[in-house]
């Protein structure tokens, strides 16, 4: 965790109040975390630090984009990021991470890394499914497309007739033993 150094934060040496921190994210972050879905990415993370007497308010705020291929075409795209991730941090006899709104930090702890937090807002507003805007829209030209297209299936075949083994097989359960 060498890498995250500046997500570091020394909350003992704040005075009381409001204080701001901004981070720039690319894929180098997330090449610490050993993630590699994303194909390029540019974020910008402010983190609104509000130190209380017994407790400190965090609002993680994330807008940028991410650019990752299309679940449909598997063409790149840019998907848009925009999160907010509310956390308090209170102080206790030991480390509990819980509770995924409050953290609790040992009494002793005079700086936490903030890196972990980031990563998970961020990876989890990118939509499970990414399908890509001109795909939605219906103006998207591409190969995988087109073969999806002439392989939908255009009208569904009913079966009027049944299997006559199939028959014997129902009569099986409406006969009645004597």
């Amino acid at each position: 965790m060498k890498d995250l150094k500046e997500f570091d934060i020394q909350f003992v040496g704040l005075k009381e109040g409001i204080h701001l921190f901004e981070y720039e994210i690319n894929n180098t972050f997330f090449n610490v975390f050993n993630f590699d879905e994303f194909e390029s990415s540019s974020i910008k993370i402010s983190l609104n630090f509000i130190k209380k007497s017994t407790l400190l308010e965090l609002t993680f705020t994330a807008n940028g984009y991410v650019e990752v291929p299309c679940d449909v075409s598997n063409e790149l795209y840019k998907q848009d990021v925009q999160a907010v991730l509310p956390l308090v941090v209170n102080f206790g006899p030991e480390f509990n991470d819980e509770n995924e709104e409050i953290l609790i930090l040992p009494h002793e702890a005079y700086e936490f890394n903030v890196a972990q937090f980031i990563y998970e807002m961020i990876v989890l507003s990118v939509p499970n499914k990414r399908v890509h805007p001109k795909v939605l829209d219906g103006t998207m030209d591409s190969e995988a497309l087109n073969k999806l297209r002439e392989l939908e299936i255009k009208e569904v075949k009913t079966v009027e007739e049944t299997d006559p083994r199939w028959d014997k097989l129902k009569n099986l359960i409406t006969e009645k033993k004597t």
